[in-house]
């Protein structure tokens, strides 16, 4: 039987659905927080990673987003999106992306332009769950209590020591899947591989990831390689833009490998064209590059109808509530230089358990807090 506060909690978000509730406020930060280690892939090589936060203020409630991002997408956001947001309804979120989308369009939409809508859409979606009082998968509905996900780093630039070290810790931690990077130097990747095979034992699965930087001949040739190590997931062996290339791959790698890609995506239509394509055996979406909540909701729908796996790229904080909310989810990537940050940065941040990411049903919205006085070393553009 429901209590005098149940019931008053229900009447509070009906009429909270029932009203308009005007954006009051819409404030920008950047950091920039340096790695722990000199980072490098199959393509490029870094030493800091910049995060991008949107916060909303609605009916009195903050709710925040955020993108990984160049902290130009926060100069963009206040000079071309704040003035289409302040003042409107916060509950109405297809319209407000609808005229985020037509403010842009000479802006040229892919890439930076679609990561500073996605950390706006994250926004919207976090407030509005905050306002009805309620953690963001409710909001939703969820398809599961948990999402499974996998270690992610093994970046080029760590020695196999490090390799070894960090992938064999994750799967003592239960988490029963790991990620390398392949690919800046081909002819030491089948020993690489090798490497991380010896240090996880023969049950955890092994991934790889070329970050574009094959061809095909390379890459089918290295798929022989990999898969005598037991590698079952080949992401992006050529650039995500050669569909026909990944068309390719993907009907020739050996047998029980998969072909995945898809986390450049800024919209449905590049998800269609990718899945139209044959290109992938798993599609990979990243919520704070695909216009956000809504974008990842898309490219689960996409994969639903085409009937694909969906796997979440990186960001794992913010992708906990949408990959539980997700039909087609298979897993998160726990994407080691974002996890660190989360954690950095953020109250609120769900710890893995049993390999699994888990939604904090207690806090409305992400449950997630800026650390204001932990993030203030890192704000880009403030005083040193």
């Amino acid at each position: 039987m429901m209590g005098a506060g149940a019931d008053a909690r229900g009447e509070t978000m009906v009429q909270r659905l029932s009203e308009a509730v005007p954006i009051e406020r819409c404030e920008v930060s950047a950091y920039e927080v340096p790695t722990d280690a000199q980072e490098a892939d199959g393509t490029i090589e870094w030493d800091s990673t910049t995060l991008v936060v949107v916060e909303l203020t609605a009916g009195g409630t903050r709710g925040l987003g955020y993108t990984y991002a160049d902290a130009s997408a926060a100069s963009l956001i206040r000079c071309s999106l704040i003035r289409a947001l302040e003042g409107h309804d916060v509950m109405d979120v297809p319209a407000r992306m609808r005229s985020l989308l037509r403010q842009v369009r000479n802006k040229g939409r892919p890439g930076l332009v679609a990561m500073a809508l996605s950390a706006v859409d994250v926004a919207l979606w976090d407030t509005k769950a905050r306002l009805l009082d309620v953690p963001l998968v409710r909001l939703l509905g969820a398809s599961r209590d948990a999402a499974p996900v996998y270690g992610s780093g093994g970046f080029t630039s760590y020695s196999i020591e490090r390799l070894q070290a960090q992938l064999a810790g994750w799967v003592e931690q239960g988490i029963p899947r790991v990620k390398m990077k392949v690919g800046s130097h081909p002819e030491e990747d089948p020993a690489r591989v090798e490497a991380a095979r010896r240090a996880i034992g023969p049950r955890a699965e092994l991934f790889v990831d070329g970050n574009g930087a094959y061809t095909v001949p390379q890459a089918l040739l290295l798929a022989e390689r990999f898969v005598a190590h037991g590698v079952s997931w080949f992401e992006e062996p050529v650039s995500s833009d050669d569909l026909e290339g990944l068309h390719r791959l993907r009907a020739r790698v050996p047998a029980g490998m998969a072909v995945a890609a898809g986390e450049y995506g800024d919209s449905g239509l590049y998800f269609r064209r990718m899945l139209e394509a044959g290109a992938v055996d798993v599609l990979q979406a990243d919520a704070t590059r695909c216009l956000g909540i809504s974008g990842f909701l898309q490219a689960d729908a996409l994969c639903d109808a085409f009937g694909v796996p969906l796997s979440a790229h990186c960001a794992p904080a913010l992708h906990a509530h949408v990959a539980c909310a997700a039909r087609r989810l298979v897993h998160i990537e726990y994407f080691h230089d974002h996890a660190r940050l989360e954690r950095m940065l953020f109250d609120g941040v769900a710890s893995v358990r049993h390999g699994t990411l888990a939604p904090d049903l207690s806090r409305p919205g992400l449950g997630l807090e800026l650390k204001r006085a932990d993030a203030a070393r890192y704000e880009v553009g403030a005083p040193s």
